[in-house]
């Protein structure tokens, strides 16, 4: 008798097609196996040392190739906004050596180079065309000029150092300010020496004593003592003596303006003297 053929899949080839309907294993075997076997050729290739630097090699030099092409080449450095001095202060800064590739070029470490230098407050770095590093300085604005010691430097309205000088007359037309804390006082200065601004003439600078207060020091080697508290208006009050009767015309040495109840004038050596003389001839007159 002829046995009859079922049609029906086997019991294997029925799991396969079930397995086969499965998402997962649809993908691993349309994308897992071409990626094992590319996988296993390239292990195989790069398992031998000399392949591997042969490969290594070849893809610098492409690197290479690509990144010095001449699109990508800064060949100058163009500067704004800062003096002739700065820039060269600036382009004897400069860690690179042009023409040098963009890709080469770590902006964000050059505008650190830069803000190194006391003259510049703020720098911004660009990349034009033509191969063109751009650069923009914001220079420090000098206000006035600090002494302490031996050191003298220009600082700006924040006390910041914005130079440094070999002597006070490097800067005349700058005022001067001298001690220990002083810059850290940079903006109550300003508005004493504007305060004292009709003495400005006879004005030598302002003494920070004892990290505290002020002294205004004049030619003929006069001061006024400010006091710790309130020294601006201390100083109109003096400047509004000078000028009414011509206080700091005479004979004196110092206008002691610490204690506001009190206010107290030092004769010069030899004012006292005279006025000595005077009393004493009036004394002998008088017997």
């Amino acid at each position: 008798m002829m046995r009859r053929f079922d049609p029906a899949p086997s019991r294997w080839a029925y799991r396969f097609q079930r397995l086969w309907l499965t998402p997962f294993y649809r993908r691993l075997l349309r994308t897992g196996t071409p990626i094992a076997l590319v996988a296993l050729c390239g292990a195989i290739y790069f398992g031998d040392a000399e392949r591997r630097e042969v490969f290594t090699s070849t893809v610098a030099k492409l690197r290479h190739d690509f990144e010095h092409r001449p699109e990508f080449m800064v060949k100058i450095m163009a500067i704004d906004g800062a003096s002739e001095e700065t820039q060269t202060a600036i382009r004897a800064l400069m860690p690179v050596d042009f023409p040098v590739s963009s890709f080469d070029l770590d902006v964000g470490a050059i505008a650190n180079e830069m803000l190194a230098l006391d003259a510049v407050a703020d720098v911004g770095l660009q990349v034009r065309s033509g191969g063109v590093l751009q650069m923009h300085v914001i220079e420090r604005q000098p206000v006035m000029v600090w002494r302490q010691g031996s050191r003298i430097e220009a600082i700006d309205a924040a006390g910041i150092r914005a130079g440094t000088l070999d002597s006070r007359t490097d800067r005349p037309d700058l005022p001067l300010i001298v001690g220990a804390g002083a810059k850290e006082h940079v903006e109550e200065a300003l508005r004493l020496f504007a305060a004292a601004a009709p003495l400005q003439d006879r004005i030598r600078g302002l003494v920070r004593v004892g990290e505290r207060r002020w002294d205004l020091v004049l030619d003929r080697e006069q001061r006024i003592m400010l006091p710790t508290e309130q020294p601006l208006q201390a100083l109109e009050q003096v400047v509004a003596l000078a000028e009414a009767n011509d206080l700091l015309a005479r004979d004196v040495a110092a206008v002691d303006m610490r204690l506001a109840q009190r206010p107290t004038i030092r004769m010069t050596p030899t004012a006292q003297e005279e006025l000595l003389r005077i009393r004493k001839m009036t004394e002998e007159r008088a017997k």
